[in-house]
Formats: structure tokens, sequence, C-alpha cells
């Protein structure tokens, strides 16, 4: 392939490459003089510490949410003044935990602090993209700064430590949780990861602007068989390695204070009692020093694994390496008994509760135990306008065109839009799953977002047209969380009459279908990807009205369009966009800011394909190029007879209101040796009719190797913004670190030979180039 025309990306303002991105805060305070005033600090106070004492620092129950004068008389508040707790969560609000911090630093004997938790996933008031949304921005810059707002957010009511980010590798959308990771691909997953560390973090934890992060879950959560929630997990440590371990190293690479166990088993033995996961790799291997959290009742959970009852299966965890057990209450109950039994031993319980002191330490809750919280201050920084601006560009930049024929979008600033679908004027599922301290009610829902800002312009109707589900027990399930649906019980017959009559007096059809909220998330595994039936035929019906149909599709995973694909004009996926979803979808829409989103994870043709994923391996019988072009079958070749082999919409694929296009891709030598570094470029220039931005992507292909190597690799991309007749030269530099991975003995190096290095504008649309590379 010589050239490129693509269709791509119109923005309000310029984005940032990759290289442009911030770099790792300097950690200054993390001196040697820092690091030793610190231990003696510790040591100190583990000294004056009892068992009971040392124990309850490893205790992280949850608290729910205290009323007033609760936090001392409830049965939590009397464990905090026994010293019995290190720190809670899902308490909401700085005055409620200012008071039962007071009980800890004031009634406890030694008067530590505890830190506060809380599933800040994507967002605090001010909601973000579900972070599957963040991440098809491919725009550091704007999920380090997500986290910012977050952290900041969190920490002015009372918050300083998230359980986020989750930087799960999955090529599974049948598992509910794909919607809180970054997809498919290990690069971009730890491009991602370390951003989202850098921005909860930031330079100095000390701040009280800034909170813990706590990557998660360690480890290969997102690889459970079938896509069922908490289900086995078993690979091969190669896969491991190359595929599902890098975003969770380089959070830890970034300084990530905590680390969660994940549920599922690694090797036989499930994560929170896994000394090899827990200890080997993170600790010895990778340097971690931080401390491990389980997740929810995690420790409790490895009983119904059948490790044991609950006394054996916390020392089992303890000697994994797990400092502290949220929830079950177990190392609280048994470790003592442990200990006296000779199960466990006092160093081991010494080393959980420093790294959890240290932690509160770096924090610098000792110098000042309320410097996270301040109601005041809490009320001018939560969910203010500026957080909501910057939430709302973020949204915008997050959605994928995934087809606009006849260029339906972006939509004129006239005329009659019918606005119809069964989310609609739903503001409660607007934020998604995961969305623990959103201002729900506030939300924006698409109608309003239309109204409030084209309202003088645009005559706006809207109608429901159809429920999520014709099943009302299953729709019922999907409205968790309090996270309502607004079922309309009229007939399916009359509500696909309403919003055709509707739709004959518009000009143009905006149709919002999908997934409603909690139909993704934690447990919401589905068996079945596709949009629910009472949706299609309301595409199918409203199609029929001969007027152009612009589909919004709200999804927390990749779902198998195949049966809709064809019949709307436009399909943008706006995921779910957050606090200002409604407000960011008209700025898409109307044109103010063209999507320059790109897919983080594969769409499927069909179930049956899954798992389909960019980066898979070459089989001995693999079909020819041609035939996967056509989707033509051959016996004896690795396809399926009644499917193509190909993706519907390819892992970085994302179209625009505007053309791209690439020059033929240069490199700066085929040859090449030791540590050279290579450089290959093109020349993007916009020749549509809008300024726009667009993310070039670089992949490299490992054409012979010790382990066999998958097809191709990402290394790289830089979004660049380009004006309408603009050009600019992309290069990428390429160094042996960028052909590096694990082989058969789990050595990192990278191997001679010859690489395939390719550039373009998705998985599936690239220009390639051969280069071979000696050491």
């Amino acid at each position: 392939m010589k050239k490129l025309i693509v269709i791509a990306t119109l923005a309000l303002a310029p984005v940032f490459s990759a290289q442009e991105m911030v770099t790792k805060p300097v950690q200054s305070y993390q001196t040697a003089q820092y690091q030793a005033k610190k231990k003696a600090f510790v040591d100190n106070l583990l000294s004056k510490m009892t068992l009971d004492e040392k124990i309850g620092q490893m205790n992280l129950p949850t608290s729910g949410d205290f009323t007033t004068g609760q936090a001392q008389s409830s049965d939590i508040g009397k464990k905090v003044e026994q010293g019995l707790v290190g720190g809670l969560f899902n308490i909401k609000g700085a005055d409620k935990i200012k008071a039962v911090q007071k009980v800890a630093v004031e009634k406890s004997r030694l008067k530590i602090p505890m830190i506060f938790g809380m599933d800040v996933i994507h967002g605090y008031e001010t909601t973000f993209p579900i972070p599957l949304g963040l991440a098809a921005s491919w725009d550091m810059n704007l999920i380090q700064q997500s986290a910012k707002v977050a952290a900041r957010e969190a920490a002015s009511d009372g918050i300083n430590w998230t359980f986020s980010p989750m930087v799960d590798i999955s090529r599974e959308p049948r598992w509910g949780r794909v919607s809180e990771g970054s997809g498919e691909d290990p690069y971009l997953g730890s491009e991602i990861s370390k951003n989202m560390v850098y921005g909860y973090q930031g330079k100095d934890l000390a701040n009280g602007t800034n909170i813990l992060a706590c990557v998660k879950h360690f480890a290969l959560y997102g690889a459970g068989e079938s896509g069922r929630d908490y289900n086995t997990v078993d690979m091969s440590h190669v896969r491991m390695f190359n595929e599902y371990f890098p975003p969770y190293k380089a959070a830890v690479d970034a300084g990530v204070a905590s680390v969660m166990a994940s549920f599922n088993e690694v090797d036989g033995v499930p994560a929170t009692g896994n000394r090899w996961l827990q200890t080997e790799v993170l600790r010895n291997l990778w340097k971690f020093k931080g401390f491990v959290v389980t997740d929810y009742t995690g420790i409790n959970e490895m009983v119904d694994h059948g490790m044991g009852d609950l006394q054996q299966v916390s020392a089992l965890a303890l000697k994994a390496g797990v400092d502290m057990d949220m929830v079950g209450e177990g190392f609280l109950t048994t470790l003592k008994k442990s200990l006296q039994e000779g199960k466990v031993t006092q160093a081991e319980i010494d080393m959980a509760a420093r790294r959890i002191l240290e932690a509160k330490y770096d924090l610098g809750l000792f110098d000042n135990p309320y410097k996270h919280g301040d109601a005041k201050l809490a009320a001018k920084e939560v969910y203010n306008m500026e957080n909501r601006n910057i939430a709302r560009n973020t949204a915008a930049q997050s959605m994928v065109l995934l087809k606009n024929d006849n260029q339906v979008l972006p939509l004129k600033k006239s005329g009659t839009v019918a606005v119809i679908g069964p989310l609609v004027n739903n503001s409660m599922n607007m934020a998604g799953t995961w969305s623990v301290a959103t201002k729900h009610a506030a939300s924006v829902s698409l109608m309003q977002g239309l109204q409030s800002n084209y309202g003088k312009e645009v005559k706006f109707l809207s109608a429901k047209g159809a429920n999520i589900d014709y099943d009302a027990k299953l729709e019922e399930i999907y409205a968790a969380h309090g996270k309502k649906t607004d079922r309309d019980n009229r007939s399916k017959e009359e509500l696909l009459k309403e919003a055709v009559e509707v739709a004959n007096k518009a000009d143009v059809i905006v149709l919002a279908i999908g997934e409603s909220a909690e139909m993704s998330g934690e447990s919401s595994s589905r068996t079945e990807i596709t949009i629910p039936q009472s949706q299609v035929d309301l595409l199918n019906e409203l199609k029929k009205t001969g007027k152009p149909i612009a589909m919004v599709l709200f999804t927390g995973r990749p779902l198998a369009l195949t049966n809709v694909k064809d019949t709307p004009d436009s399909i943008l996926n706006a995921w779910f966009a957050g606090s200002e979803a409604g407000n960011a979808i008209a700025d898409v829409l109307f044109g103010k800011v063209n999507p320059s989103g790109k897919l983080p994870m594969t769409f499927p043709r069909s179930l049956g394909q899954v798992p389909i994923y960019y980066n898979a391996k070459n089989t001995g019988r693999p079909l020819s190029q041609d035939k996967v072009d056509k989707c033509t079958y051959e016996r004896f070749r690795s396809n399926y007879m009644d499917e193509c082999n190909t993706p519907l919409y390819a892992f970085g694929y994302g179209l625009s209101y505007t053309k791209f296009n690439y020059s033929d891709m240069a490199v700066s030598t085929t040859t090449a040796k030791g540590n050279q570094t290579v450089q290959a470029s093109v020349t993007v220039t916009n020749t549509g009719n809008y300024d726009g931005a667009e993310v070039v992507q670089l992949y490299i292909r490992d054409m012979v190797g010790s382990i066999t190597r998958p097809v191709k690799e990402l290394k790289g991309f830089q979004k660049i913004f380009l004006k309408k007749g603009e050009s600019k030269k992309v290069t990428f530099d390429i160094t042996p670190e960028s052909l590096k991975f694990y082989n058969g003995d789990l050595k990192y190096d990278w191997e001679s030979g010859e690489f395939d290095i390719m550039i373009g504008t998705s998985s599936d649309n690239v220009q390639h180039s051969k280069i071979n590379w000696t050491k």
C-alpha cells in the first residue's frame, strides 16, 4: 500500500502527541534523607504498638455512610478507638471523614491517623467518560488531567486513596468490566496506566491535593474464561509477561503507592494468596515499595476456591505479600492465633503494618491528619464549572465516529431534529458504571444537552420509541445501583407509533440506542453482545420513514453491530460520557467538536469470533491476505465457514468529518545495527473541509523470533492537530527498546532479524517497510 486516504478528525482545539505528554513527576521528597527520616519514625512507632494495633492497621472495613454522632458510637467507631482499623472506605463528605479521623487521632491510644478510600474510577462528582471511553481519546494529557481533577475533588472532600487505575488487559467483550479498563493493547494500556498514576499522585503526596493511587487488579483479571466475572484464568508465563503484565508494571515504574490483588487464580492459586505473584514478581522483580490490599472480601473468597478455612487463607494471604484486608476481617480475627501457632511470623505482620504506616507518612497524615477534607474548600472545588468544562471537552474527544455515510454529521443548525431512544431523557445513566460519587440527577441528558446548546436554532422533538429490552425482568437487572431505565409500560406498538409520528415531522433523526449504564461493569457479563431486539426493531421501523438517521451508541463494551451497522447513515460511539454527556454529544453532533477518538478495543462481527484482537499470532495455516480481504472461505486454513476473519471495526479505528492523506512512509535506513535509532516518518495532510486531529499509529512485527511473535504490535502513536490544508511530518524514533519482548526463558531482550515497520490510521489500515536489524 503506497498511500492512505482516510476519513479522520476535527477538533475544537489542538491536542498533543504522546511525546509531548506530561512526563513522570520528579518525587523530590523521596530522597535518602527523607527515607531515613521516615524509617526512623515508623521504627519508633512500631516499637510502641501492640500486636492487636499492628493487625488493626491491616484492617480495611467499609463504613457505609455515618450520620451525625455515629463516628464514635458505631461498631466501626469503637474499633477505630481501639486502634483496630487502618483505614475506611465508602464514607463521603469532608465533615463526616473528619469526625471519624478525630476519633482515630484523639481517642485511640497511639493516635495513628487513618486513610480514607473510595472508588474514584473516572472522576469524583465531576465524572469523566468511562475508562474505556477515556482510552479512546488516545490523549495522555487529557487522561492525566482527568485523574488530577478527580484527585483534587476527592481530596478536598476528605478522600486520600482511590482504587484506580484498573489496567486489566482484556480481549473479552462479554466481560462487563472492560468498561473500567483501557482495552486490549499492552502498549496503550501502559501509557494510560502511568499517566493515571501521575495524575492522582502528582509530585508530592503530602501536599493535600494528591491522593494515593491503587493499580488493579493484580493480576490477569481481564482474562477470565468465557467472559464471566471472577472466573478462572490460566495462561503461560510468556503470555503474562508480554501481553497482560505490562500495564501493571508501568504503574509500578510510575511510583504507584498501592496495588490491589485480583479475585481470579493464577497458576492454580488465587491471586490474593499467590506468593509468586505478590512477592516474587511484584516486589522482588519489579521492586514495588508500596502496600498490597485485597479486593472486597478477597481473602474470605479463597475458602470457596478451596484453599482452606478463614484462618488458613488469611495466613496464606499474609505470607504471599498482602498487607491490608478489605472488609473480610480475616487478618483481624485469625492472625493472632496463627502467630501463636507458628503459622505466620512476627516479622511478616510487622512488615505489613510498616508498609501501611509508610503510606500514611508519605501522605503527611502524621503531621496533619486533617489535611484532606475541608467542607468550605470542597464547596468550591467539587463539581465546579471549570471541572465540568474539562469533563465536557474530554468526553467529546473520547467519542468514536464509526460511520458517516452521505456526511449526515455534523448536523445543520437549522430545521427539525427528532431525538428518539430509551435513554434520550435519562440523566441517571449518562455517567456509566462505577460512578460512585457522581451527581447523577445533575448529569446532562442527551435531550438537555441538545436543547440547551442548540434549542434556539433547531426545533427538537423527542420520543422514547422503545424500552431498553422487551424483557421487563431483565431490564430490572440492568437498572442496578439506582440507575433506573424509566421503563415505559405502553405496548411496543404504541411506542413505535409515537416514534414514527415524531420522526415524520423532522428533517433528520438522532437515534440513541445501545446499553444502559449497568449493562456493563462489575458482575455484568453478557452472553450476547448485541443491541437488544427492542431497540433494533425501533431502528428498523424508523428506517422506513426514509429520513436520515444519525445513531448515537451508548455502550460500555464492544458490541457486535453487524445486524444494525448498515441501517443508519451515521454511527457515533459516545460510550458513557460522564456528567457532561449531553453537552459533549451535542458538541460533536453539531460539529463544534469533531470526534478524534480511536477504538482501544476491537469490535467483532459476531460473538463467535470472540476473543478477537489485532495483535494475535499467526497460525501454521494462515488464510492468505487476499482471501482475508475478500472474506473467502478456504478449507484447511484457519478461518470460519460462516464468518469473516476480520473484525467489524478494528483496534485503532475511528472516522471523522475531514480527510487526511498519508504520504509514502520513509525510513532512515533499511539495515540497522546495535543501539542505532531508526526513524520512520510520514507526512500527513488535512485535505478535507475542517480543521482536525489524527492519531498516527506505529506498529512493528518481528518477522522471526525464538518464540512466535504477534502479527503486529502497537509501539507508538502521535495525536496531531492539522488545520484545513495543513501538512505535518510525523516521525517515530525506533530503538532496540521497541523490539524487546520476553522470550521463552522470560528474559527481556530483542533478537536480530527482519522487522516490518507499519504506520497508519488504524491497525488494519497501514503501510509497510521492512528493515533488517542486527545486534
